[in-house]
């Protein structure tokens, strides 16, 4: 059989022809939803029950102990409770869910820089890890918001946290590939940044990096680190509800070194859930914010 050969003029369009345009980013809205284990999940429902205060028929509330529990919160948002896989799992922040307006796009763009990605069959998600093993998804944003939207919490998730050591690989990841922006970053002490607030790029959530925590951290500052916060419009009227609620923590709230007013409160497995006023009402410590302030969106 004789080898084909193509004529020379055609070879060198082949090689030479306009390179194809790489995929464009769709849009980050914001957090969809943070998944977290719990050990416990009757203590863990009841703590919830009290920082959430459904404004209406709570069906999660009542429901029979099951894996995962799913919290629902403004209808855009939602918190999954999972059972401790192991008794030595020391993270329990499992996974920060982002909405973007279009997953298909996302996946082309997402390979297109080549990002490994799981996406089950069915399911309206991928999922992947973050260069320091994170493990963050995107869902597409519903056209059509549930019918729960409005019934149960008007707060809202304004930002979730976890530890990074390489700030340099998650900026490369988080701002260089994915369009995150700087929000504000601080410390303890005017001259250290222990935390980075990186925004969406297309929403006012973001996602903090906890930096400068020791590799062999304890489960109680770990705890501490890997959280959420939820958005309130006043701190000291969230507080009085939460000690109406059944809430009996010794926390008070306090002007964070962002200016805002935020309180900390602990689930039954020490991870931290932060109440935070959605702008700040003192001058921040360390930088100026550089993005939009974020608000309940009912």
């Amino acid at each position: 059989m004789k080898r084909l050969i193509l004529p020379f003029t055609v070879l060198l369009f082949s090689m030479s022809g306009p390179a194809q345009k790489a995929p464009k980013r769709p849009r980050v809205l914001g957090i969809s939803s943070v998944e977290m284990y719990a050990t416990n999940a009757v203590a863990t429902r009841s703590f919830y029950r009290e920082v959430l205060d459904a404004g209406g028929p709570c069906h999660w509330c009542e429901e029979a102990p099951r894996s995962p529990m799913m919290v629902p919160l403004n209808g855009e948002q939602s918190l999954m409770l999972w059972s401790l896989p192991t008794a030595s799992t020391s993270d329990f922040l499992v996974q920060i869910t982002f909405a973007t307006d279009n997953l298909a796009a996302m996946k082309r763009f997402l390979t297109s820089n080549g990002i490994a990605f799981s996406a089950p069959k069915g399911v309206p998600e991928i999922a992947l890890s973050d260069p320091e093993g994170h493990r963050i998804a995107f869902t597409q944003y519903p056209k059509v918001l549930p019918s729960w939207a409005l019934v149960y919490s008007t707060l809202r998730v304004i930002h979730a946290g976890f530890v990074v050591h390489d700030r340099a690989a998650e900026d490369h990841f988080y701002k260089d590939i994915l369009g995150f922006r700087l929000y504000w970053q601080g410390g303890r002490q005017d001259d250290e940044t222990d935390w980075v607030n990186m925004q969406v790029p297309d929403g006012t959530d973001w996602i903090e990096y906890m930096l400068n925590v020791p590799a062999d951290a304890s489960h109680k500052t770990l705890g501490v680190m890997n959280h959420i916060a939820l958005g309130v419009p006043d701190i000291h009227a969230a507080e009085a509800q939460l000690r109406k609620n059944g809430w009996s923590g010794n926390e008070q709230p306090k002007i964070g070194r962002g200016g805002k007013w935020q309180l900390n409160l602990y689930d039954p497995d020490d991870t931290r859930v932060e109440l935070m006023e959605f702008t700040p009402t003192h001058k921040p410590c360390c930088s100026e914010y550089t993005g939009p302030h974020p608000g309940f969106k009912p």
